[in-house]
């Protein structure tokens, strides 16, 4: 399924541009990039029981990275080698400066990995809405500042987040890959999907466009 946004040709609303991160502003998922290399030997178990909705993604995150030893440093520097961001983010990010267009990342992610690649190629200036970590002896600690009331036990809402640019008067461009977008994708005014977004929308009849890359994006947004 392949189809316009949500909202009507005539909607002048100003745009802002909202994505995802894992597999989605970056090409790789970075988080699974990172237990693979220092995870322990469960995680996969534990990502199972997430793929079949035994769990939480807030539950199946906070269990994988428990059990990791390296330091932040140590998985910061991992990224900024093995990870890079998908083709056309620059030119899509300096569009967005170009014309005032807001741009922020929007990811159930841990923030600590998604600062270090979005760092490394220059983009620190783009806000991030995600899972705020901060590190002790005694491991990773997790910070929810963006949860729907009275549903915090899921952990944040990129739902939530689409509404409050929403009410701020925005046109909401929304890009994700997986599961966690989908409650974006229900509320934002354009979606891009690819992988499982996609074929979730087209079956809940959610209106989208698919994308393979920044390119798509910005094409479309020059175009209104």
């Amino acid at each position: 399924m392949k189809t316009i946004e949500n909202n009507s040709e005539t909607d002048n609303r100003y745009p802002c541009v909202l994505s995802d991160f894992d597999d989605t502003a970056a090409e790789q998922n970075v988080a699974e990039l990172l237990l693979q290399r220092f995870g322990d030997a469960t995680w996969t178990n534990v990502r199972d029981k997430f793929r079949k909705g035994e769990l939480n993604l807030k539950e199946y995150q906070e269990i994988v990275f428990r059990n990791i030893k390296a330091d932040v440093e140590t998985m910061q520097s991992y990224v900024k080698e093995k990870a890079n961001l998908r083709p056309h983010f620059g030119e899509l990010v300096a569009h967005c400066e170009n014309n005032n267009i807001p741009m922020a990342i929007v990811s159930q992610g841990l923030d600590f990995y998604i600062e270090a690649l979005l760092n490394a190629e220059g983009y620190e200036s783009i806000p991030v809405y995600a899972v705020n970590t901060s590190f002790n002896s005694s491991g990773i600690t997790y910070h929810y500042n963006h949860t729907s009331p009275g549903k915090e036990f899921q952990g944040n809402s990129k739902g939530l987040i689409v509404n409050e640019y929403q009410q701020k008067g925005y046109k909401v461009y929304y890009m994700g890959d997986g599961r966690s977008d989908f409650e974006a994708a229900r509320e934002a005014d354009v979606v891009f999907a690819h992988s499982v977004l996609a074929d979730e929308c087209g079956k809940q009849g959610i209106n989208y466009i698919r994308f393979n890359d920044f390119g798509d994006v910005l094409k479309r947004l020059t175009e209104q």
